[in-house]
């Protein structure tokens, strides 16, 4: 799977690349992040890819022609990639997103800046909107990191085994609580039935405490799952 990322900030993006879990897929040449130089697309010698709002205003506007002729450049490798704007008016991220994105060969993630870019690149050029959350933050490029590390665990053999299908939302649930050793520590001990080697015990607390542990912190995941 390949990631291609349009950027006013490459370096930012050497952290996932170089560590962790996703830095390990793309040594396995099983991922790819190919980072793209905004400013490489600027046709004036100051490199600038931005300009003052129409209509006036604070901050100032991505420009139409660098982000496209980036994004056709891209095409040129890559036609059929499907084109993300990290944006706060987008679809909210969430675990069903990442995993169905999981199962396209290319995707380009393009990282806004300042008040945003010029609307004719989203009506023409992107194929869908995203946000992380509804808070602000400088830019996109931390959020496309969120959506690499989402997407990318789930790709197949980029874990190495079913991890993944345990981890909090994959069922609708948070996770159920976790222990290792040892079995006792200031007066706080592991439950029992997590002792006993009785798989079916196990699973049935673990599912109960996955409901009680939602139900506590997450009443808004219960409440979509009732609304579908």
């Amino acid at each position: 799977m390949k990631f291609e990322v349009i950027t006013l900030f490459p370096d930012m993006f050497k952290a996932i690349k170089e560590e962790g879990v996703i830095a390990r897929a793309i040594n396995k040449s099983i991922l790819s992040i190919n980072t793209w130089q905004l400013r490489d697309f600027s046709d004036n010698k100051h490199n600038n890819i931005d300009d003052k709002p129409y209509g006036g205003g604070a901050g100032m506007v991505m420009q139409v022609k660098p982000i496209r002729d980036c994004i056709n450049k891209i095409k040129q490798a890559n036609p059929n990639t499907k084109v993300i704007y990290l944006s706060p008016q987008g679809e909210k991220f969430n675990h069903k997103i990442a995993n169905k994105l999981s199962n396209i060969d290319s995707i380009t993630l393009l990282c806004g800046r300042y008040e945003g870019i010029d609307e004719r690149v989203i009506e023409k050029d992107i194929d869908m909107e995203i946000s992380i959350g509804d808070y602000i933050i400088s830019g996109g490029e931390l959020a496309a990191m969120v959506l690499i590390d989402a997407i990318g665990r789930q790709v197949s053999e980029v874990l190495g085994n079913k991890d993944s299908l345990n981890d909090s939302f994959t069922n609708g649930l948070l996770n159920f609580p976790q222990y290792t050793r040892p079995q006792q520590i200031d007066g706080q001990k592991v439950p029992e039935v997590l002792l006993s080697g009785n798989t079916a015990s196990i699973n049935h607390w673990r599912l109960q405490q996955s409901i009680k542990r939602t139900k506590q912190k997450r009443k808004d995941i219960l409440a979509l799952k009732d609304e579908k």
